[in-house]
């Protein structure tokens, strides 16, 4: 009898949590990337990682059909955005449960959502389209400043600033359009307002939103997130509020199958929509969800995509905080320590250091600033949030200023 396995269209932060709950379910996982190298660290396990071009659909298909001779393939998926259309179609080719391609591909372009959301009364920010400095300047004085200027396609808060005047538009866009931004698509950038108010997540399989969590990012221009808190301490009204507008955004973008995570603020005119993201989040997203309420979104989500049933009961209910460790210079790591002490200390479960002595530190002002990180949970907020800060001050850094270059 053929092995079942589950194919892995490229990877993300939580591609060990998906090849761990692909084993535990009984499926072998087989990673298909432009980059198997990536995966090397797997190799021990004898998970198979095969070079294929993941942006491309017909070579997907037909590496896929040279493993269905070997193999059962009883599911296709992926946690990046940008191959999770493509995921779409494949599953689509080889009859088997996965989301809708055409609602994936217009919510990835962040302007045809915005267009969709705002036509349908959904609330979210001002917004224009911008193809050069000139446009994105005269939008900026149409919305008011001060402004995010971003792409209109990418994650991560890949290239996205806050502008504060039109010098800094300016400035901003001749770094996205000089050379020195990756376009995985034809430049297009989004002018929008800078929605003011605590910023939050909704936490969605189907159409259930499962929670809602609370998110702190480092002060602008950038949006570097440094910590989570799940689930979010909100009152009921704007549970309420911020569960109706995520039902309303899936009807609106065509989407409620699978996972999809959807970011908001809360303004002075209540939960004004940020980014619907339709797809797994990333860390450490599904590991404060199991934290918190015992519910293993990973594991579910592969059930959804192998024909299974899913199970999002809650087993119990607790608070969990996840932080960043964010570095406040460039320069050269001559030293980390104190990651041992912090992970033994009482209500912390996981501490993780990127990052080793020596490494240069190049801010980007994303995701891939970071350090490391710490989690921590407990029964009550306050004793998590304790219990992190506690664990947090036990690591220290020292950062050295990169050498003077020689004249």
């Amino acid at each position: 009898m053929a092995k079942r396995v589950l194919i892995l269209i490229e990877g993300a932060s939580n591609m060990r949590l998906y090849v761990k709950a692909a084993q535990r379910l009984g499926l072998r996982p087989i990673i298909l990337s432009a980059d198997p190298a990536q995966y090397d660290h797997f190799a021990a396990e004898e998970i198979q990682a095969i070079r294929v071009d993941t942006d491309n659909l017909d070579a997907l298909i037909t590496e896929c059909s040279r493993l269905c001779a070997t193999y059962d393939i009883a599911g296709i998926t992926s946690a990046v955005e940008r191959t999770y259309a493509t995921v779409g179609k494949l599953c689509r080719h080889f009859d088997l449960p996965g989301p809708n391609p055409a609602s994936i591909e217009r919510c990835c372009n962040k302007f045809a959502q915005r267009q969709l959301l705002a036509e349908a009364g959904v609330p979210v920010p001002s917004y224009r389209l911008a193809a050069n400095s000139t446009e994105a300047e005269s939008s900026a004085s149409e919305i008011g400043l001060p402004v995010i200027v971003k792409p209109a396609v990418g994650s991560g808060s890949v290239g996205v600033r806050l502008c504060r005047t039109a010098d800094e538009v300016a400035e901003h866009m001749t770094y996205l359009l000089g050379g020195l931004h990756v376009w995985r698509s034809p430049p297009r950038i989004l002018v929008e307002e800078f929605a003011k108010g605590p910023q939050y997540t909704a936490q969605i399989m189907g159409n259930e939103v499962i929670g809602i969590e609370a998110t702190e990012l480092d002060p602008p221009p950038h949006f570097v997130f440094r910590q989570w808190v799940f689930p979010a301490p909100l009152t009921d009204n704007q549970r309420e509020r911020i569960a109706d507008v995520s039902q309303d955004c899936l009807r609106t973008l065509g989407l409620g199958w699978g996972p999809t995570n959807i970011e908001l603020r809360w303004t002075k005119r209540g939960p004004v929509v940020i980014e619907v993201n339709p797809r797994m989040p990333g860390w450490p997203d599904p590991q404060l969800i199991q934290l918190a309420y015992g519910i293993d979104l990973v594991t579910e989500h592969i059930k959804l995509v192998t024909g299974d049933e899913w199970d999002l009961r809650r087993r119990h209910s607790q608070i969990a905080v996840a932080r960043n460790l964010v570095p406040d210079r460039d320069g050269i790591l001559d030293w980390i320590t104190g990651d041992s002490q912090a992970a033994a200390e009482s209500g912390i479960t996981e501490v993780q250091l990127y990052v080793e002595p020596k490494t240069p530190i190049v801010r980007k002002g994303d995701y891939r600033d970071c350090l490391g990180y710490l989690i921590a949970v407990s029964p009550s907020l306050r004793d998590t949030q304790v219990a992190l800060q506690r664990a947090v001050d036990l690591i220290h850094w020292s950062i050295i200023p990169f050498p003077a270059e020689k004249e």
